[in-house]
């Protein structure tokens, strides 16, 4: 009635197609900003609510989300992504990939809430136009989880540190259940059909989009936690912290996101956990955990990843959320720039053509497994401001080095672009080079992108929507 009596009026008093339209568009955003705000309180939606509300975000905005899921748990439920940015249905050459997983222990909860007020507000922005939403949907292609173990919320208590529900629908703690860098051949080349359909998901995940930044949340601590979360005693342990050649870059980004928080950079507000220094931490350093889901998205999918805890009580009082999301949001934003550190670019054979696998290093950073470029040809390298030497290898092409001045990104929103262009060989040489090796490791690259030669895939369901005491104490937390 209202609106009839509004519009009505306008026409009466005004007339012209012009004053109907405004109108028109501004009562338009109106209901739907009204929407949005009564479908999304701050409570604890269930499973279905989650998907519902995905399934209504999606339909709602279909220039700029995409909704589908990478497979099922155990027990049969969707675990839905979320896509959000100006091509959200697929990889657009030059745009990273971005993601944030939540609720990988189903009583760790807060980070299905803050997912789904993140998905909220990265909307309201962009349809009000704000500058800082249009830069990031934009400029990066975010991929929002609100819940990796759907079943094991399902059988959560609501206690600050009890840990029913923490496991999934088999018993068995996802974070936990991945292939481990350190655990030894026998360990890493473990079947993929005897893990966990929710960690089979999300490795098959990681096959078919090339993600360049990511971050995990958590509950039961409130700190910033970087790779690696093990170790075998090897170079890479120093000062009792087990050490990843991108050190630098890990510790800034757990920084970002601690100083950009209200309070975790204190580092000592949870009475249950030891102070941690800026409120970060090395994995190890706080405690081992062999088959950790960081160190797989560094070791095998280059992918620099964060566990984020983000409350001392893991199922936090419902009245304490709407300060949490505040708490929260800044942070959650400044993370996601920057996945706009460093450099990117394609790799180019001597015929011009974009190529697949080329061996991407920064001398001084030997990865466990070699970065290499995707099926678009394409690299990313989260660096800091600085004078870095690149050397790029592929068979057939003359090993290129160059040397780069990588300025800083983020307030760009746009990582520095440089391409690598290749000379073949003369075949008269007979020098074919073919590519590092690795005798501790699995780095089978060709299996994990989905273009040029993949040999597994997951189920994916796309959606087109209608109306319609360390290690033993720490056990319990991370």
């Amino acid at each position: 009635m209202l609106c009839s009596a509004v519009l009505s009026a306008s026409l009466h008093l005004r007339g012209g197609t012009a004053v109907m339209s405004s109108l028109l568009l501004f009562l338009l955003n109106l209901f739907l900003a009204l929407g949005r705000a009564s479908a999304l309180d701050f409570r604890y939606h269930d499973n279905r609510e989650i998907e519902q509300y995905l399934v209504q975000v999606n339909d709602s905005n279909p220039d700029i989300t995409h909704l589908y899921s990478i497979g099922k748990s155990v027990r049969g439920q969707q675990l839905w992504v979320l896509a959000l940015g100006f091509s959200p249905h697929r990889h657009t050459v030059g745009i990273p990939e971005f993601k944030y997983v939540a609720n990988m222990h189903g009583n760790e909860v807060l980070g299905r809430v803050l997912l789904l007020q993140l998905i909220d507000e990265l909307l309201r922005g962009y349809r009000s136009n704000e500058t800082w939403s249009l830069r990031l949907l934009n400029s990066t292609r975010i991929h929002i989880m609100p819940t990796m173990n759907p079943d094991g919320y399902d059988a959560a208590d609501t206690d600050c540190a009890f840990s029913q529900g923490r496991a999934n629908g088999n018993g068995v703690d996802l974070n936990r259940n991945f292939p481990d860098a350190f655990a030894g051949l026998r360990q890493q080349q473990l079947q993929e059909e005897q893990r966990e359909a929710e960690v089979r998901a999300v490795i098959g995940w990681l096959r078919t989009e090339s993600f360049v930044l990511s971050a995990n949340i958590h509950g039961g601590a409130l700190v910033a936690n970087y790779p690696y979360d093990n170790s075998n005693g090897g170079s890479e342990l120093v000062g009792g912290a087990s050490v990843t050649p991108d050190n630098d870059v890990f510790v800034h980004l757990s920084k970002v996101y601690s100083h950009s928080h209200a309070s975790m950079q204190r580092g000592d507000l949870c009475s249950d956990t030891r102070p941690f220094l800026d409120g970060v931490t090395n994995g190890y350093q706080w405690y081992p955990l062999a088959g950790g889901m960081q160190d797989y998205n560094y070791v095998w999918a280059q992918c620099l990843e964060l566990t984020l805890e983000l409350s001392c009580c893991k199922f936090p009082p419902v009245e304490q959320l709407p300060a949490m999301w505040t708490e929260n949001r800044k942070s959650l934003l400044a993370f996601i720039q920057q996945v706009h550190l460093g450099v990117k670019g394609r790799v180019f054979d001597g015929s011009g053509v974009p190529v697949q696998n080329a061996v991407v290093e920064v001398k001084g950073r030997r990865n466990l497994c070699p970065f290499r470029t995707d099926q678009h040809g394409e690299y990313y390298r989260l660096l800091l401001p600085g004078n870095y030497s690149f050397t790029v290898t592929y068979p057939g092409h003359e090993v290129l080095t160059e040397r780069l001045n990588v300025p800083h990104g983020p307030d760009q929103y746009s990582a520095m672009k440089h391409d690598f262009l290749l000379r073949q060989v003369p075949a008269t040489t007979g020098h074919t080079w073919t590519g590092h090796t690795s005798a501790n490791l699995n780095c089978n690259y060709t299996s994990h992108l989905e273009a040029g030669g993949a040999t597994s895939r997951p189920s994916w369901t796309g959606l087109s929507v209608g109306l319609g005491l360390l290690a033993a104490l720490r056990s319990l937390i991370g």
